[in-house]
């Protein structure tokens, strides 16, 4: 099948609008910091958003920002999407070069799994970067079945390999195979906050007590303090950082 690429076009808002609907799960749709500068994705950064399609049909998206980054990549901070949302904002108004791109998120549609699109996604964004000057690529990496092991902290799951000595998890095999280095985890990379009531529209679930609860597709648990009428899930990311002169391996 063959695949055409869109880049900086304000169709891809679209896209991903729907593609997000069905990779994520209502409640990773309210982190506020990650709401609030979205939109900056479509104005100021269009550049850095593109999109793959077959014929007529968009088959994936890929979304990142560039940010002025003047530390070492072990300096990248726990915060990592959040930080990197506001910083990106932040750095444009104050007309900062940018000189490294965070890799915000890849979607590809479901039935166009399984076929290498992710390492064709990941080469477009270190394609990206280089025609902007930006020699480096640093992903808050949200390994895909982290999920399943929402009691395993992320600095042991990380560690994980599979009987191949390879990464367990996929998202981060595909991640290595295409050059990339795994720096250290962002425990707080994203910070989502909701009243009890919020979270129980968001996940279906009853919340009667206080503590720690594990919620369906997330990594790490969730805590509901029902005194003050909140809910909230910090979820770990893995930085990854790629050379856009790299490849895949």
């Amino acid at each position: 099948m063959h695949y055409n690429t869109i880049s900086g076009d304000i169709r891809i808002k679209q896209a991903q609008t729907e593609l997000g609907k069905n990779a994520w799960p209502e409640f990773m749709q309210h982190d506020a910091l990650v709401k609030k500068h979205w939109p900056r994705l479509y104005s100021e950064f269009l550049d850095f958003q593109f999109a793959v399609n077959s014929e007529k049909d968009i088959v994936g998206v890929g979304n990142a920002v560039p940010i002025h980054w003047e530390g070492g990549f072990n300096d990248l901070p726990d915060r990592g999407l959040d930080w990197a949302m506001a910083k990106a904002v932040e750095d444009h108004v104050l007309g900062l070069t940018p000189n490294l791109l965070v890799g915000v998120q890849i979607l590809i549609r479901a039935d166009q799994r399984n076929r290498g699109l992710s390492y064709d996604f990941l080469e477009l964004m270190k394609r990206h970067a280089r025609t902007n000057g930006i020699e480096h690529i640093a992903f808050p990496v949200r390994p895909v079945h982290k999920r399943l092991y929402p009691l395993v902290s992320m600095e042991e799951y990380m560690g994980w390999i599979n009987h191949k000595g390879e990464s367990f998890d996929p998202w981060i095999r595909v991640h290595m195979k295409a050059g990339g280095k795994i720096i250290s985890v962002c425990t707080e990379s994203m910070t989502i906050q909701g009243k009890v009531n919020e979270w129980q529209d968001w996940t279906g679930l009853s919340f009667q007590s206080s503590g720690l609860y594990i919620v369906e597709k997330a990594l790490s648990l969730v805590y509901i303090d029902l005194e003050e009428d909140i809910g909230e899930y910090i979820e770990p990311n893995v930085w990854i950082i790629h050379s856009t002169q790299s490849s895949i391996a």
